[in-house]
């Protein structure tokens, strides 16, 4: 009976394992609930069972009508606008040739847009004839307008939700920040029609949004983990879903949300509108367009291939990986300089996103940041000080990297360059949204190396000028070095260690000496050159994108030692300054001899200098015992020792390191 067990009983089995137990079998233990979507039953549609639905709300407008097929290729070449697939009405100049309802135009005459975006000009045709479609523009390029003010006239023409009933229009989006801004203008553009939307997303409180799927919405903007959750519970449905929209695709796909994203569609009927929405066209997206689309129509703004914003203006510096923090001090105060100045700085950790806003505010800087930790009350505080100005500088990781949409950003800063050249694609495409203009400032290391040859076909794209020195990371890449730039021997020229025009860190102890190499010290926001350029780099370039074609591919800007980003031309250092290894990657003053060539009773040493970028440890000697099998048989010698110290002489860094492998 319960209650009556001896303690005899109630230790008894204490020495099974803690967990895993189900009659004493080991393993992990069971799973409360499993995969998201897990309990989603597909559903079998029996098409002459559903109600019948419109979705074809398009009639040509007779200025439109007017225009030959000639006129009509010139507006899309003008435009950049390549269409795919058969059928595609003709794409419309003008707002009022959409032939929007009252209601729908006022707000865009409140808004004061004067005529449709590349994407809205062929995109409004194509969703409110009923087609599905795929758009393929980058980011701040209208692609909301292009959705949602089809979906409101889809909804218009549906009969009204009934108690119980699910939305009408799905949109889903990869991150909550999206799926708030997307709600924000469904709001603005949806109330003068009395449509109600809601945004469903994981960090809030489910209460307020379950009560607005009770009361019934027809729009449901919502992030694929918190939707199936509310399906498998039974708090909406989408039964009456007829019109869907996935966007930013791609950036869902590379969350890893395409599983949950394939169990949401199931439970839509197949003969829905479908919509989805991406700024790359990568194989897996292909994938799931041909998995959920019907004879789509495929709209693509500007190159085919991966491309920029041509509106940005894009500069790369190569440095290395000590130097970050001066150079981000330096180019903070030129910016903080200007008049508008509110920047974001893309970080890849959130720990380093902590650790640097923490440093930055510590010494007067105005920064805050969000990251994937964040509560969401906290977020939206951050977002809305960003927003206003209070805040003017945001440190995010790739949670922020799409869909914020600020329109006021002038600087995109990547502190750390992302995975991938898609990712830097959408980093830098939060400013010059719409037809503003801003500049973007990359730190790129040798470690990023791998993703070279892709940065430079986005810049060569957008028409860039490109770094000399981010070129020679291609061709060290293509050299067989797997674009890790190890040691080779080699005696080429190594961009990292002066910059050309510039100053040689051996001498001034850049990036990791002691005495001002961190650009945030605890003495504060400091001068840290008394030479400090005068004009800043925008002043000096206005001429760079003009001179792109006449040899443009030589000119690039480098961070100087003297403080802000300067313009100059490739071609070998001024003064005669040596074009040999240097620092981190520098030719060893002597090679290890051979195994068999090491005495020990004439008492030659037998010695190697290994250079790390942080601390030495022991784990990194094995690291170099790996890449070096003629030390290991070295160090198996009698009497061979292993010794670690500091040394400054060759290099100038305190975090340089140096391993001595020595036989006595």
């Amino acid at each position: 009976m319960r209650g009556s067990s001896s303690y005899g009983d109630r230790d008894h089995g204490r020495d099974r394992p803690r967990f895993g137990a189900m009659s004493g079998r080991g393993g992990p233990p069971p799973m409360k609930f499993g995969n998201p979507g897990e309990r989603l039953r597909k559903k079998k549609w029996n098409m002459d069972d559903l109600p019948k639905f419109e979705k074809n709300f398009y009639t040509e407008h007779p200025e439109v009508q007017h225009l030959s097929q000639f006129e009509m290729e010139e507006f899309r070449r003008n435009k950049e606008i390549t269409v795919r697939g058969s059928g595609c009405p003709k794409a419309i100049p003008a707002f009022h040739q959409a032939q929007f309802p009252q209601y729908v135009m006022d707000v865009l005459m409140q808004q004061h847009f004067k005529e449709p975006t590349a994407i809205q000009a062929q995109g409004f045709p194509v969703a409110l004839s009923g087609r599905d479609m795929v758009g393929i523009a980058q980011t701040g390029s209208g692609k909301t307008l292009a959705y949602l003010l089809p979906a409101i006239v889809h909804i218009n023409h549906q009969p009204y939700l009934e108690r119980g009933d699910g939305p009408i229009c799905l949109v889903l989006a990869p991150t909550r920040e999206l799926a708030q801004q997307v709600q924000q203008v469904a709001l603005e553009y949806g109330k003068s029609s009395r449509i109600k939307s809601t945004c469903v997303y994981g960090g809030a409180p489910k209460g307020p949004q379950i009560r607005d799927l009770e009361r019934g919405v027809e729009i449901i903007i919502a992030t694929p983990g918190r939707l199936i959750d509310f399906l498998e519970s039974g708090k909406t449905n989408l039964t009456r879903c007829t019109y869907l929209v996935l966007d930013e695709a791609d950036r869902m796909l590379d969350m890893g949300f395409e599983p949950q994203i394939r169990k949401i569609v199931e439970q839509i009927r197949p003969n829905r509108q479908t919509l989805m929405w991406s700024a790359t066209w990568p194989k897996d997206v292909r994938q799931l367009a041909e998995d959920f689309l019907r004879e789509y129509v495929q709209i693509n703004i500007g190159a085919l291939e991966l491309s920029a914003n041509h509106n940005i203006l894009q500069i790369v510096d190569v440095c290395m990986e000590t130097e970050k923090d001066q150079k981000l001090l330096q180019l903070m105060e030129e910016i903080m300089a200007e008049k508008e100045n509110k920047t974001i700085i893309f970080v890849e950790t959130k720990k380093r996103c902590d650790e640097l806003t923490r440093r930055m505010r510590r010494d007067g800087w105005p920064a805050m940041c969000i990251h994937g930790d964040k509560s969401q009350p906290e977020r939206d505080w951050v977002l809305a000080e960003f927003r206003s100005g209070k805040a003017p500088v945001l440190l995010a990781t790739d949670v922020a990297s799409r869909g914020l949409d600020v329109e006021d950003i002038k600087f995109v800063i990547n502190y750390d360059y992302p995975n991938s050249s898609e990712d830097y694609v959408h980093r830098i495409g939060r400013t010059a949204r719409s037809t503003n203009t801003g500049t973007a400032y990359t730190f790129f290391t040798q470690g990023n190396c791998r993703q070279a040859r892709d940065l430079v076909r986005v810049l060569t794209e957008a028409r860039q000028a490109v770094n000399p020195k981010l070129l020679q990371l291609v061709d060290s890449g293509r050299g067989g070095n797997g674009g890790r730039m190890r040691y080779r021997g080699s005696s080429s020229y190594n961009s990292n260690s002066t910059y050309q025009g510039g100053y040689d860190r051996r001498t001034y102890g850049g990036g990791g000496s002691k005495d001002g190499a961190n650009g945030f010290s605890s003495g504060g926001r400091t001068n840290h050159d008394a030479n400090h350029s005068s004009s800043s780099y925008r002043d000096r370039s206005q001429g760079q994108r003009s001179s792109y074609n006449s040899g443009g591919s030589d000119q690039f800007q480098s961070y100087s030692g003297s403080g802000g980003y300067s313009s100059r031309s490739g071609g070998p250092p001024p003064g005669g300054q040596s074009s040999q290894l240097q620092g981190q990657f520098a030719q060893p003053p002597s090679a290890p001899p051979s195994a068999g060539g090491a005495n020990s009773s004439d008492g030659s040493a037998l010695s190697l200098l290994y250079s790390h970028r942080s601390r030495a440890s022991w784990g990194s000697l094995l690291t170099l015992l790996l890449l070096h099998p003629l030390l290991l048989q070295a160090l198996l010698l009698p009497g061979s020792r292993v010794t670690r110290k500091r040394c400054r002489v060759h290099c100038g860094h305190s975090v340089c390191c140096f391993i001595f492998l020595s036989s006595t």
